[in-house]
């Protein structure tokens, strides 16, 4: 009898041991069992859809191709900049480029007289034109142009020939005006032995101390030599006589000072007045 009841016990027990176990597999199994089915109806489902459809997946894959990426997208985003920047900018134009397109443009007449009114010493023609890159011919016509619009508008000075070059100063007339602006230099005051002898000097060129002497009466040395300094007269050579004494003449500044273009255009000797009348 306590035979029988073990073995029911324990048969029992068996059964309440084996019973979760089989349920877990029946749950299980019918989760297989739907995911088949699923899958199935997808398949089905994908086979039902037109040649052209494209799932979700394809379309976020292909979206994806399209789309540039964000180091792209910036690279041409700068680039579009500067192309726009450079169309904007304005190409860097020369002086010659913007007078051009204002109707200033320079031109050979305004060009020498800037070149003449900026010198402070007398221009060769030579000079002017290398500066102008155009002939001495032209020079000279645009010279007596220019001369000529000076007259026509009463300018108050010309340009005139001194020193063998070009020099635009002003006229005579204007001189009383210009006396009460300008202070004499101390350097450039001559006394009326200096002028005597620089005088001398001019018109008998090339001459020698000795004659210089005969002529005033008195010693030229230092007279000389103050005008060599103030860059008057300096020796042009020696004379071919006993001792080979020095020749003295006049310089360029001499006729800078003077308003002379050469020594040709010195007065004529019988036009000078006699101080005794």
């Amino acid at each position: 009898m306590e035979d029988d009841m073990t073995d029911e016990s324990k048969t029992v027990e068996t059964q309440d041991v084996a019973s979760p176990s089989t349920e877990e597999n029946q749950a299980a199994q019918e989760q297989a069992d739907v995911s088949a089915e699923e899958t199935q109806q997808d398949e089905q489902a994908l086979q039902e859809l037109p040649d052209d459809a494209s799932t979700p997946a394809q379309e976020a894959t292909e979206t994806t191709d399209e789309e540039p990426e964000p180091a792209q997208e910036e690279a041409e985003v700068v680039e579009q900049g500067q192309a726009a920047a450079q169309e904007e900018t304005p190409a860097t134009e020369s002086p010659e480029q913007a007078a051009q397109e204002e109707g200033r443009a320079p031109t050979v007449e305004s060009v020498v007289e800037a070149v003449l009114f900026a010198a402070d010493e007398p221009l060769a023609d030579s000079r002017i034109a290398a500066i102008v890159e155009t002939t001495t011919r032209q020079i000279r016509e645009t010279i007596q142009n220019l001369n000529a619009k000076y007259e026509a508008n009463n300018s108050a000075f010309r340009i005139e020939q001194i020193a063998g070059g070009y020099q635009m100063l002003t006229l005579n007339l204007y001189n009383p005006w210009l006396k009460k602006m300008l202070r004499a230099r101390g350097d450039n005051k001559l006394s009326p032995a200096a002028l005597e002898t620089l005088a001398i000097i001019a018109y008998k060129q090339p001459v020698i101390r000795a004659d210089i002497e005969a002529v005033r009466g008195v010693a030229v040395g230092e007279v000389i030599r103050s005008l060599m300094y103030k860059g008057l007269v300096k020796i042009v050579g020696r004379a071919e006589i006993l001792g080979r004494p020095m020749l003295y003449g006049t310089t360029k500044k001499f006729l800078e000072v003077f308003g002379l273009n050469s020594l040709k255009d010195l007065p004529k000797v019988e036009e000078l007045k006699n101080p005794d009348r």
